[in-house]
């Protein structure tokens, strides 16, 4: 299926409410008050969209616990703001999404927030579990407060650390320090011993690479970068989409929200066409991740104004 963008649900309040409905319920409404399936009805002459549940006796919509909850954009802008974030392959910029929906900056920004509170979550289980090779390495941005004369690394950076099992999910977290002890907590939480691990030469995997069926290492001071199925060019290659949205799209994003930066990145990358999903799935997939969770304004404009 084609992206259009004169598609009715991206222009049409009515048609982009059917075009969720039909996403987050496939098999007919579910009350998001109490979760009935098949006892619901909808109300003739009010609200578009308003549906009573027999069970609790209560009124909802399809945006109700949704991250469209209690939201004045229209529900064809969230459709339309969604398909373009998952569209764009090095990501969109709010200013870009306030100017194509008309919405202001603020409400566009927070769009995005929202939207990357859907995107987050990973899959069931530990990746590599049943022998699979999971290659680990870690990335820097920006500047975590500025570098001392005598400092040394990378350290006054950011730090993210990011798994990808090949042909399969990647999983980035954003952690404090590189060194054994966080990259420990990450390897522990993620990565089943029963995989195959390929890393680079710093020192934080040594040890724990033998806890692994298998460590495989390429040492890139020496110029090694592949030594048959040793490499770690898989997950290097995904830091180059992130780096290129960081620095071409986003230009600034702050240690306070990179998480969620980095989780939109992943999103798409474990919902890439190489896996058979296109644009419009891609979205869909995001649409039907809506439900169940929330994100006020104020979460985000506070981290926000922690720097300010």
């Amino acid at each position: 299926m084609k992206f259009d963008l004169t598609a009715k649900r991206f222009n049409d309040e009515d048609a982009a409410r059917e075009y969720l409905e039909s996403i987050r319920w496939p098999n007919g409404p579910i009350c998001p008050h109490c979760g009935c399936i098949g006892r619901t009805s909808r109300i003739e002459g009010g609200r578009a969209g308003l549906l009573f549940c027999g069970d609790c006796r209560k009124q909802f919509t399809v945006t109700v616990g949704t991250v469209f909850a209690s939201s004045k954009i229209k529900l064809h802008k969230w459709i339309m703001a969604a398909h373009l974030m998952c569209a764009s392959k090095k990501a969109i910029s709010a200013h870009q999404i306030h100017r194509m929906l008309g919405v202001t900056y603020k409400s566009a920004w927070f769009m995005m927030h929202r939207l990357r509170e859907a995107m987050s979550g990973h899959g069931p289980g530990l990746l590599g579990s049943g022998g699979g090779t999971v290659e680990a390495d870690e990335t820097y941005w920006g500047n975590n407060g500025k570098k001392t004369r005598t400092a040394r690394g990378y350290q006054h950076k950011m730090k993210i650390v990011s798994l990808v099992e090949r042909g399969g999910e990647k999983r980035s977290i954003v952690v404090s320090n590189v060194n054994a002890k966080t990259l420990r907590v990450v390897l522990e939480k993620h990565v089943s011993k029963a995989a195959n691990l390929m890393t680079d030469e710093h020192s934080g995997y040594t040890k724990l690479g033998r806890e692994f069926a298998s460590h495989g290492v390429t040492t890139h001071s020496k110029g090694e970068y592949a030594r048959g199925d040793v490499h770690s060019n898989t997950v290097e290659s995904s830091f180059s989409l992130l780096k290129r949205g960081l620095i071409g799209t986003f230009h600034h994003v702050g240690e306070q929200h990179l998480q969620r930066y980095a989780t939109e990145f992943d999103f798409r990358w474990n919902n890439r066409v190489a896996l058979g999903v296109d644009d419009v799935a891609r979205a869909e997939t995001l649409l039907s991740k809506v439900g169940g969770r929330r994100l006020t304004y104020r979460k985000p404009a506070a981290a926000l104004q922690e720097t300010v």
